[in-house]
């Protein structure tokens, strides 16, 4: 049976003077995983713990509900949690950038809590466990976890939203956040938007392209997926069928008989609009002839109390709720029923049950069960309407509530009187398909589903081999006493992109990395897109032979003179190609042009990466329409889009010096579409490697630019050793 470590901020536990399991959703849709061949168990915070208390509680939890403590001190709670989880990231992922609170040592309580995490998972988990990382306390886990244990099978799901990247963006640790969700095989949100703003964030903020559902981050690639959680349906058919059911529905009946209730459960949060919502529920007051009528019955739980806004919200809540009170209350009704307390589940069950209204109108919510709750609820015999805020998760799939816009209080007032208004026939056919949805696709669905998907996400992965597990068999097959050469393209490969082409000249490290290179006994190439001049004042001064304009011209090894590999091409598209190029250049804000002898450049770098890469995409449609029948290969590459002549590749180079060297074993590496026509030459002796993240036919993949010069020094002492001493060093 196979393990399920589900690592949350806090246990499904309540830790007191006795240890009770906890209630919700959550807790029992894993309880469903446990009985559905997998074998689950807890890692998380238990709570504030007694110092003399801890071993105790550790083997308790541990072996009566399969639980693994992390034990925080008050000061690590009071900033990683309290800190930067509730003051930080929280107002963020709502929207709420005036309430971001950010301070550094918060941050770094962040971090220590995070490894605390990972240090406890690491030392539990087996190869073939799943590790189900839950929610925004716990950002940085899976890049953690995956960078000790690359072969981990990690899921993270969102329980928030994930908002656009021009508000995660105003985080200072900003790209620490999304790389460290990025180490996930499997990332799971609410909705289609969060996915998408996911996606959309770790393009602006990390420069990392995606396919719809997929991120490669270097050798990795992380997975993303929709995964809209549900209630605990079981939990409510079966609190529907009591007797103790019954007996509070007709009390509550009893209490408000005559009455039409109009009912909003909601934490006490400044994402749940209770502000405006009030105001939504004066302006109905204002016009309503029938206000006597209805009762609106408030419940507000609770929640972080200790911080200050939270504090206010509920001073202004409460000011406002008794001034609304004191307008519209009569000697027969009092219109709002203000309730700031945790209420039994058994009361929270006859409330659904007997309103008229579910009102559930937040700002902005990941999904909001209450609306699914309230629907679970409801029977044939006098069925309740929601009204639903069209920022909630959950308004993605209760198509058929009355969908509001909760900033605008004369909508949500309309749409409660539209609700109180609204004929049986018309209730039961909104009902119906909702509520079928919320008791098949529950919570237990959910659950399951994220975990199949999770299995088969690495199941079907197939990335090219990690050069790191064969490093050994890689430097052998180079030197056994044959003739060997390496190819290595420049940008993204031997130098990290720069926003300037022109800024890329060789840094210190990568000096150090060439003069390696000069000193093993192989033919060093140096294969690029770049004008074979720029190449000649970086890399002159080495003992390499030059390929510039992806392999149109070349300069021998201590020679001056520029050689071209096929005189005979013919340029004479080139003009054409520039003139739409300049077309871009003019749409485009921070792009630019670069004309080199053999091929044109669009670079759009500097441009918006959205934007650019939409406009990127226009101009090979436009390109492949207009050069259909001349002879011009057309590359997407990093942030260029580049026209040169289908006589003029980079496999070509390499193949004519392999065929006239007669090499033995050959090293190709690069990091872009322009050398994937290296690594498609079928070639035996041909050995390569992809730079960085992107589909490959490359033979192996490394992360980025530096782990490709710790490589490659690697290899040049390795092939030092072995050349000398007729041994391997550290083999």
């Amino acid at each position: 049976m196979q393990r399920v470590l589900n690592v949350a901020n806090r246990l499904p536990v309540t830790v007191g003077s006795s240890i009770k399991k906890s209630s919700g959703g959550l807790v029992a849709a894993l309880e469903g995983v446990s009985n559905n061949n997998f074998r689950l168990q807890s890692i998380g915070w238990p709570g504030p713990v007694a110092e003399q208390d801890i071993e105790r509680l550790r083997v308790e939890l541990e072996r009566d509900y399969h639980c693994i403590p992390v034990f925080l001190d008050d000061e690590l709670v009071n900033g990683y949690y309290h800190g930067l989880s509730n003051s930080s990231l929280w107002p963020l992922l709502h929207y709420n950038r005036a309430y971001m609170n950010y301070r550094d040592q918060d941050w770094e309580a962040y971090r220590r809590a995070n490894q605390l995490f990972a240090d406890t998972i690491l030392e539990l988990a087996d190869e073939d466990d799943l590790i189900w990382v839950h929610d925004y306390h716990l950002f940085l886990l899976p890049a953690l976890l995956r960078a000790e244990r690359p072969k981990l099978k990690i899921g993270f799901f969102l329980h928030t939203p994930f908002p656009s990247s021009e508000v995660i963006r105003c985080h200072p640790k900003r790209a620490e956040i999304i790389r460290g969700v990025l180490g996930a095989d499997l990332i799971g949100f609410h909705t289609f938007g969060y996915l998408r703003h996911f996606r959309s964030s770790a393009l602006q903020l990390l420069g990392l392209e995606s396919d719809m559902t997929e991120i490669q981050v270097g050798n990795h690639r992380a997975s993303l997926g929709i995964f809209p959680i549900g209630i605990n349906s079981g939990s409510f058919s079966k609190q529907l069928a009591s007797s103790a059911h019954e007996q509070k529905l007709d009390e509550f009946q009893r209490n408000w008989h005559g009455k039409r209730i109009v009912l909003s459960v909601e934490r006490l949060d400044y994402s749940k609009g209770l502000l405006r919502r009030l105001e939504a529920i004066e302006t109905y007051l204002e016009r309503s002839p029938h206000r006597d009528e209805v009762v609106f019955v408030f419940v507000s739980v609770p929640t972080r109390g200790e911080v200050k806004e939270y504090q206010l919200l509920r001073e202004r809540i409460e000011r406002e709720v008794g001034r609304i009170n004191g307008l519209y209350a009569s000697v027969q009704n009092s219109p709002i029923h203000f309730i700031h307390q945790s209420i039994p589940f058994t009361d929270l069950c006859a409330l659904y049950s007997i309103a008229d209204v579910g009102l559930v109108t937040p700002l902005v919510d990941g999904m909001n069960l209450v609306a699914k709750e309230f629907l679970a609820c409801q029977d044939d015999s006098a069925p309740g309407v929601l009204v639903l805020s069209e920022f909630a998760g959950a308004a993605q799939e209760l198509v058929n509530a009355i969908i509001v816009n909760p900033y605008n209080k004369v909508e949500v007032a309309n749409a409660i009187d539209q609700a109180l208004s609204m004929g049986i026939e018309e209730r039961l056919g909104r009902l119906h398909y909702m509520k079928e949805r919320v008791m098949k696709y529950d919570a237990d669905f959910w659950a399951r589903s994220f975990i199949d998907e999770l299995l088969q996400s690495e199941q079907l992965r197939k990335q090219p081999r990690d050069l790191l597990d064969d490093e050994s068999a890689f430097t052998r097959s180079l030197s056994n006493g044959g003739k060997v050469a390496f190819f290595l393209d420049y940008d993204g490969t031997l130098r990290e992109f720069e926003g300037k082409p022109d800024a890329a000249s060789p840094t210190d490290e990568l000096h150090a990395v060439l003069q390696a290179l000069a000193t093993i006994p192989a033919d060093i190439y140096i294969i690029s897109g770049r004008a074979g001049e720029t190449l000649q004042q970086w890399l002159g001064d080495y003992p390499f032979t030059l390929i510039a304009e992806h392999g149109n011209r070349y300069l021998s090894a201590g020679a001056t003179q520029w050689r071209r590999l096929n005189s005979e091409t013919d340029f004479s598209w080139k003009e054409p190609v520039i003139e739409i190029f300049k077309l871009y250049e003019g749409s485009t804000p921070g792009s630019s042009i670069e004309e080199k002898y053999s091929s044109v450049v669009w670079h759009y770098r500097l441009a918006d990466p959205v934007y650019g890469s939409w406009k990127a995409n226009q101009l090979l449609s436009d390109m492949y329409s207009m050069l259909g029948n001349l002879p011009v290969e057309i590359h997407h590459g990093k942030r260029i889009v580049e026209a040169s002549s289908m006589n003029v590749n980079k496999g070509r180079a390499v193949e004519h010096f392999v065929h006239a060297c007669n090499y033995d074993a050959v090293l190709c590496a690069g990091d872009d579409q322009t050398d994937e026509s290296m690594f498609r030459l079928p070639d035996k002796r041909l050995l390569s490697i992809k730079v960085g993240e992107g589909e490959t036919e490359a033979d192996y993949r490394v992360p980025g630019v530096e782990h490709f010069h710790q490589l490659l020094l690697r290899l040049v002492n390795r092939i030092q050793a072995i050349r000398n001493d007729g041994k391997e060093v550290g083999a």
